[in-house]
């Protein structure tokens, strides 16, 4: 795929987990790093793409480790959904903040928060250029945000899941242990299941598979990645 005088796609769901804005700390929000977000996703929003985000919780919470301490599996899930609160209205301050209008969207109620999901509504701000921001997942425990980020996606018409990771794609095992690893620049659903590639949830890609959702698992952290992604550059790994 050679890159384009323009963006190749007109809707777009960004996957973000929560360790993406951690930077180099162990807990929170790292200013630094969430300004980089911004103006990566805001270099977006100026090519008229349109952009929804699904927004992790593990920079505040992870539900299965705090499930292994003998606490109740649904509560600590429910824990990490209102971790993903916090960081969606953070990231919608940041985007408010540098001039991009956006709004964040919860299938929990959080009255007087967030807004609680409409599909309608969202598809709506979507065509208004809003940026909207899906958090709390899907709403349901033993669900992780990447099924919520297909979910999204196929409920809002994206053309694409972007799944934005800390690897420059799916390897065939954990490049960090294994030397030898392969990176593939393209993969199937089916053998992303076969080959047990945990990088993304069996869950998520399955309703993509089921649906005919591509999705792109690509580096963050390099940088000027998701522009070039837009226009056209074949980076990371793409699952179809």
């Amino acid at each position: 795929m050679s890159p384009s005088e323009k963006p190749i796609y007109h809707r777009i769901l960004l996957k973000l987990s929560g360790e993406a804005l951690l930077g180099n700390q162990e807990f929170g929000i790292d200013p630094n790093t969430l300004n980089h977000i911004s103006k990566a996703i805001g270099e977006i929003v100026k090519l008229g793409v349109e952009i929804a985000i699904v927004i992790g919780g593990g920079n505040m919470v992870r539900g299965e480790v705090w499930a292994k301490s003998g606490l109740d599996r649904v509560t600590c899930d429910q824990m990490g959904m209102l971790a993903t609160v916090m960081n969606g209205l953070v990231l919608r301050d940041s985007f408010v903040t540098a001039g991009f209008p956006s709004t964040v969207m919860s299938p929990v109620a959080v009255q007087g928060v967030v807004e609680t999901y409409d599909r309608r509504r969202a598809i709506t701000y979507l065509e208004k250029k809003q940026i909207v921001v899906f958090v709390a997942g899907t709403g349901c425990p033993f669900f992780s945000t990447d099924t919520a980020a297909s979910l999204r996606a196929i409920e809002v018409n994206a053309d694409i899941v972007l799944k934005a990771t800390k690897v420059d794609g799916i390897y065939s095992s954990d490049p960090k242990l294994h030397k030898d690893a392969k990176r593939f620049e393209k993969i199937n659903y089916q053998d992303v299941i076969a080959q047990q590639l945990r990088v993304i949830d069996a869950a998520a890609i399955c309703l993509c598979r089921d649906h005919n959702m591509p999705m792109r698992v690509f580096n963050m952290e390099s940088h000027g990645i998701l522009k070039r992604i837009i226009m056209g550059s074949n980076e990371g790994t793409i699952v179809s």
